[in-house]
């Protein structure tokens, strides 16, 4: 789409030194209303005007910020995260057909974290930590967990709450222990200075009150949608599959295979094959859903 044009002509972070800089130059590119948004879009899709294209991407130049600064506890450059999440939305800003009728950030929000979280997992050299589904959960999960515990402010994970994120997300004890301790090892708080000298914490220039206002009503809706194909997916389920997985996975208290199997008079074996198979079952449906709807990136 012109990329590199437009790459060329955006704002530039080189380091953590020039976010202030970077932060007040991108809030002078204004939020577009829908209505130019839309025609915004129609004029670069059906014409392939780069202005349009130019408009669409500075004015949510703010979006990614806010998306990436929220990755800085895995101890990367912060120019380097706001880098590949512009390389995100512009990605977007070329797949993005407004006859859909919903806004670009609502698109854009995906490819942006797509495109951090592929620089995280590379740069964290995961062939060290291993690149199953779960282990990358893990990865993006775990500090969110531990906020959600109330573990946020310990050294070491408790045990009772290494063994709830374990269960919650399917991994071993171990790997939650060590992943923990690497993330610990590289985390920079958001309330550190921006310079040793200075009060101003990193929060006060992400972006101004309507964004993070925006942003809440896009995870909100992603919330929702995320719902909404789970329940739908549940269809594929026979009876005994959505209750064992209920039990097992979704419910606020986990039913142990001992007491399925005496409800169901099979083995504990069998019930924790019939857990997999249904799990596997959602994950695949609810994947297929969200590609059809458009909300997950494409190559």
């Amino acid at each position: 789409m012109g990329t590199k044009t437009i790459y060329s002509n955006l704002p530039t972070l080189s380091d953590e030194g020039g976010l202030r800089n970077y932060l007040n130059q991108i809030k002078k590119f204004p939020i577009l209303d829908a209505e130019e948004e839309y025609m915004l879009a129609k004029n670069w899709r059906e014409r392939g005007n780069l202005k349009s294209a130019q408009k669409l991407v500075t004015s949510h130049l703010r979006l990614v910020a806010k998306i990436a600064l929220g990755y800085r506890g895995y101890g990367l450059p912060i120019g380097e995260l706001v880098s590949e999440g512009n390389i995100g939305l512009m990605q977007a800003v070329k797949k993005f057909d407004p006859e859909k009728g919903f806004r670009l950030a609502t698109y854009a929000m995906w490819w942006i974290k797509a495109s951090i979280q592929e620089y995280v997992l590379r740069s964290w050299s995961l062939v060290k930590m291993g690149t199953t589904t779960a282990q990358k959960k893990l990865f993006f999960n775990l500090k969110k967990l531990r906020n959600q515990l109330g573990s946020a402010d310990d050294r070491d994970l408790r045990p009772e709450h290494v063994n709830e994120i374990s269960k919650r997300l399917n991994v071993k004890k171990d790997e939650v222990i060590s992943m923990d301790r690497r993330l610990s090892r590289s985390e920079k708080s958001l309330n550190d200075p921006i310079k040793s000298d200075e009060t101003t914490e990193w929060q006060d220039w992400v972006v101004d009150e309507n964004l993070d206002q925006e942003l809440s009503l896009l995870q909100k809706q992603e919330m929702d949608e995320r719902k909404d194909i789970m329940n739908k997916s549940m269809t594929i389920l026979n009876d005994r599959e959505k209750s064992i997985l209920f039990a097992r996975r979704l419910s606020e208290k986990t039913v142990t295979l001992e007491e399925l199997s005496k409800k169901y008079k099979i083995s504990r074996e069998r019930i924790r094959q019939i857990e997999t198979r249904a799990f596997e079952k959602l994950q695949k449906a609810m994947l297929n859903a969200a590609n059809s709807n458009n909300l997950l990136p494409k190559n």
